[in-house]
């Protein structure tokens, strides 16, 4: 890896993301951070004033940019390794400035925090992190608030089965076992077992990560988010990697999403990467 994108709206939970990056940073060799700004006029929280104020643009950019020179200089702090800092502000909604961003330059990942949030937040709101995770194909590292940087040993990928060699991002992985030399083990959740689909799917994955010597696991529980947590809990799991499909995990307002629900509940870092 070469860079990792920051972005951050200076709250605790951001913070506590931005220190993530830099121990991921610190211990991959990755040479810099790039943080993100992207602040928008104020909304009225008075029904009767209109729903934008009277704002101006120069005092929220110098807000933001302060903002962002305050916030790498707590970052400096915990650095142990030389890491070159970028800050950019801009007037921007979020996840399209993610995504320029992203275009503009080489970045291999963002790490981003989450707060878990009510079940009305999470089906009705849902977040800026859930976001970017949607729509930006760079993988993107999920923080939960509470969780602190340990060092990747123990790698579990949470597996469908289903057309796993179509539908694999086998490379964006084989890149962060190259960099972290973690056990990775490969988890399937279903409420109905099949057999023959788990043995000729692990033959498959067997092929795609030759070398990698994954350990593979079912369980058979109707609370997918419950499952891979106590997963994670019994097996001292440092990192979850999720790949949301292209059909479903994602899409639709109402439609049951279990990378939606695991960002929102899991408390071990979250690793979305697109198939």
């Amino acid at each position: 890896m070469n860079a990792i994108l920051v972005p951050t709206d200076f709250s605790d939970t951001a913070k506590n993301a931005g220190l993530y990056a830099v121990s991921l940073a610190c211990e991959f060799g990755i040479q810099k951070i790039i943080l993100y700004n992207a602040y928008q006029a104020p909304m009225s929280a008075d029904p009767s004033m209109p729903s934008v104020q009277l704002f101006d643009i120069d005092i929220l950019k110098k807000t933001s940019e302060e903002g962002l020179e305050q916030f790498e200089a707590e970052l400096r702090s915990s650095c142990t390794k030389p890491i070159l800092f970028e800050r950019k502000a801009e007037f921007q909604l979020l996840t399209s400035g993610v995504e320029e961003l992203c275009k503009q330059f080489p970045i291999d990942a963002i790490v981003m925090g989450i707060t878990g949030g009510s079940k009305v937040e999470e089906v009705l709101i849902g977040s800026n992190t859930i976001s970017v995770a949607k729509h930006v194909t760079v993988p993107v590292f999920i923080i939960p608030q509470n969780a602190r940087y340990q060092p990747i040993r123990q790698v579990v990928l949470a597996c469908d089965f289903k057309k796993v060699v179509e539908t694999m991002p086998v490379a964006a992985i084989k890149n962060l076992l190259d960099l972290a030399t973690p056990k990775l083990h490969i988890l399937n959740v279903t409420e109905k077992p099949s057999k023959a689909d788990e043995k000729f799917e692990s033959l498959l994955l067997d092929t795609l990560f030759q070398g990698y010597t994954p350990q593979y696991h079912f369980v058979h529980d109707t609370h997918f988010t419950e499952a891979i947590n106590q997963f994670a809990d019994n097996n001292n799991i440092d990192l979850i990697i999720t790949i949301p499909k292209k059909h479903g995990l994602f899409e639709g307002l109402f439609r049951k999403s279990h990378t939606k629900a695991l960002a929102f509940h899991s408390h071990v870092p979250l690793m979305i990467i697109h198939e």
